[in-house]
């Protein structure tokens, strides 16, 4: 293998493994997310990232002599080149959507790079795939512009940003979270179950009335009339 089809390899394998861990986590949110419409929205964003990591485990995959399900799931969990920002598991609606707007903040700068490639299958993929973000980035503008002066979504603005350089620049990847490990091991019904035993923790004392009415909505398993 050439040292330019293993570079592309790599390129690859950061994108997709962030869109797959990614989009694992959002699907945690299918069923329990605070509103309906919510509900789809996150769920529509997940398949799409999980798609996505398809389409590039597919590319990658050319060159590595394997299969996108391979790269998909049978690496070891320090084998995989994801930023630590998508791995964590965040079972709090500030903290998801501050990780959503930092992620496709950081995501679009890195396909704009990909779309003026050389290589045209990189370029083009990387078109197409941009061509889907682009209502990820218009969900997340809509509820940064919905909480951005809310203390506890600003606070989880400022405890994320510094994971989200990573995506943008794989050079500054620095190892896994435990969290990682543990995703790749429970299995997807599993992972929902690990999201609603956070949401049976006591509130704390400053817990607003409406987000004490969704955790305990969510934990009903009904849905919204």
């Amino acid at each position: 293998m050439s040292a330019q089809e293993r570079s592309r390899a790599d390129l690859l394998l950061e994108l997709a493994d962030d869109e797959l861990i990614l989009g694992w986590r959002n699907s945690e949110w299918t069923g329990i997310a605070p509103f309906l419409e919510e509900d789809v929205a996150f769920s529509s964003i997940a398949q799409n990232e999980v798609g996505h990591a398809r389409a590039l485990y597919e590319l990658a995959a050319q060159d590595l002599g394997t299969t996108a399900d391979a790269l998909a799931f049978d690496r070891k969990p320090e084998e995989y080149r994801c930023a630590q920002l998508v791995e964590l598991r965040l079972p709090e609606w500030e903290r998801t959507i501050a990780r959503h707007y930092l992620y496709e903040e950081a995501d679009a700068a890195r396909l704009e790079r990909l779309k003026a490639s050389d290589d045209e299958e990189v370029a083009g993929l990387a078109a197409k795939i941009d061509r889907e973000e682009v209502y990820h980035r218009l969900h997340a503008q809509m509820w940064f512009d919905r909480l951005e002066d809310e203390p506890r979504f600003v606070a989880a603005l400022e405890e994320l940003r510094p994971l989200a350089a990573a995506v943008a620049d794989p050079t500054l990847r620095d190892g896994h979270t435990p969290e990682l490990a543990e995703l790749l091991r429970i299995r997807p019904r599993e992972r929902e179950a690990a999201v609603r035993r956070s949401l049976r923790a006591p509130p704390g004392p400053e817990e607003p009335p409406l987000l004490r009415a969704w955790r305990a909505w969510a934990l009903s398993g009904r849905r919204m009339p």
